[in-house]
């Protein structure tokens, strides 16, 4: 009788290609969104504005947050992301690498875009901001990134947990609460939300590289062109 030939057992899978393969995934979800998170912004303050037409939205504006600043700039990588996504946690430390490489090249620059699926978004935005007037935005920015495990997906408001990552901070807390309660902060938010998602922005993190939305599948692709736009 003839035997069928068993098939060879399939090669080990590469642990690191495979969490790299699970960040580009993740990189690639889309969440869905429309308006800026809804307790925060709907419940106890008035309603979002309109998103203003494509045409009038600014991509960056004279206070978005610049957070590298080359003596020539070649370009500009702006960022919309959300604290409290796990997409924009997965892809910070990729973030933060391209920085160091490209950061005397290109400008990159952040931009809010809470999305109403998690409960905290739009609060942790807020308390970013609230550092952001002391000086302390990029510290404020990765702490929340580092601590997201701790805090993200809670139904209930981090607002002490924040205040007191602004304590660790040094920052002046009397300054921080009139931040928070701020009209002025919370519509500095809303403009981020509405120039999105009139430009497009449905999900974070989403990327504009000099203007151009960027659809991104591999890290390779990301810096391929990051250093095409950098020459």
């Amino acid at each position: 009788m003839t035997q069928t030939p068993t098939k060879p057992a399939p090669a080990p899978k590469d642990p690191a290609k495979k969490a790299r393969l699970v960040i580009w995934i993740l990189l690639g979800v889309i969440v869905a969104a429309g308006v800026i998170w809804y307790a925060v912004f709907t419940t106890t303050k008035p309603a979002p504005a309109p998103a203003p037409p494509a045409a009038a939205a600014e991509l960056v504006r004279e206070d978005s947050h610049r957070v590298t600043t080359p003596a020539t700039e070649k370009a500009q990588l702006v960022e919309f992301l959300d604290f409290e996504c796990e997409s924009c946690r997965a892809a910070y430390p990729l973030v933060e690498e391209l920085k160091k490489e490209y950061g005397d090249r290109i400008t990159f620059v952040n931009r809010y875009f809470p999305l109403p699926g998690h409960r905290n978004s739009g609060t942790s935005a807020l308390a970013v901001e609230a550092a952001a007037q002391q000086g302390q935005y990029e510290q404020m920015y990765a702490k929340m990134f580092e601590t997201q495990p701790q805090w993200g997906e809670k139904q209930d408001s981090q607002a002490p947990l924040f205040r007191t990552f602004a304590q660790e901070l040094g920052l002046d807390l009397a300054k921080y609460d009139a931040a928070v309660a701020d009209e002025k902060t919370i519509d500095r938010i809303r403009k981020d939300v509405a120039d999105g998602r009139a430009l497009g922005v449905t999900g974070t993190p989403t990327f504009f590289l000099n203007g151009e939305k960027l659809v991104l599948s591999t890290e390779a692709d990301f810096r391929q062109k990051l250093t095409d736009a950098a020459k």
